[in-house]
């Protein structure tokens, strides 16, 4: 049975759309489940970043998030470490459940494994391209689609530290792009201000 990319993706996007959470995209007035919101986004970003993306790649991206409502960030301790670990079981959680997917989908163990070691990110900073591709494209939505609203809950000093610590994941073209970005006088101040030093 040969690997069924559409029936792959159309599977991960029917796990997004069952999001209780919903978001209002800027600019329009129906509002849709946040993770297929964010899917979209991560799809839109890794076209402009990597056009000739792999198709392993293309699913790692969609399926970053996948179902990752299901386990809310105040389940684990509200601390530094806590969130740590949050992050770590969710990214061993979601390519697990995504690799079940895939099985289903006709993809053999040598793609699921590839698609499970871009989504949990693997090697970061090691010179895999396209577990770089991926933390470009997380950390451009994150720029571009969450920044403000993060902006807005926590103080001056931990956001310039964030995106500092974002910056430095992120590969020269992803920054470029960054640089290039449509942002709030306020958000883009706060990025200079990281970018400074």
């Amino acid at each position: 049975m040969a690997a069924d990319i559409a029936q792959a993706l159309r599977k991960i996007d029917a796990a997004h759309a069952e999001d209780p959470n919903r978001t209002t995209p800027r600019n329009d007035e129906a509002s849709e489940p946040y993770e297929l919101h964010y899917a979209n986004k991560m799809t839109a970003y890794l076209k402009k970043l990597s056009p000739d993306a792999s198709s392993n790649l293309q699913i790692a991206v969609r399926a970053q998030h996948f179902r990752r409502w299901e386990v809310p960030r105040d389940t684990y301790p509200m601390t530094r470490v806590g969130y740590h670990a949050w992050r770590g079981g969710l990214k061993k959680r979601q390519a697990e459940q995504v690799a079940a997917l895939l099985e289903q989908c006709g993809f053999g163990e040598d793609d699921i494994a590839r698609i499970g070691v871009i989504m949990r990110k693997e090697g970061l900073g090691k010179g895999d391209d396209e577990v770089q591709a991926l933390e470009d494209v997380a950390c451009l939505v994150f720029l571009d689609d969450q920044f403000d609203e993060f902006r807005e809950k926590h103080d001056e000093d931990k956001i310039v530290r964030i995106l500092a610590k974002t910056w430095a994941k992120m590969s020269s073209k992803a920054r470029d792009m960054a640089l290039d970005m449509h942002m709030e006088h306020d958000s883009r101040r706060l990025v200079e201000k990281a970018l400074s030093g």
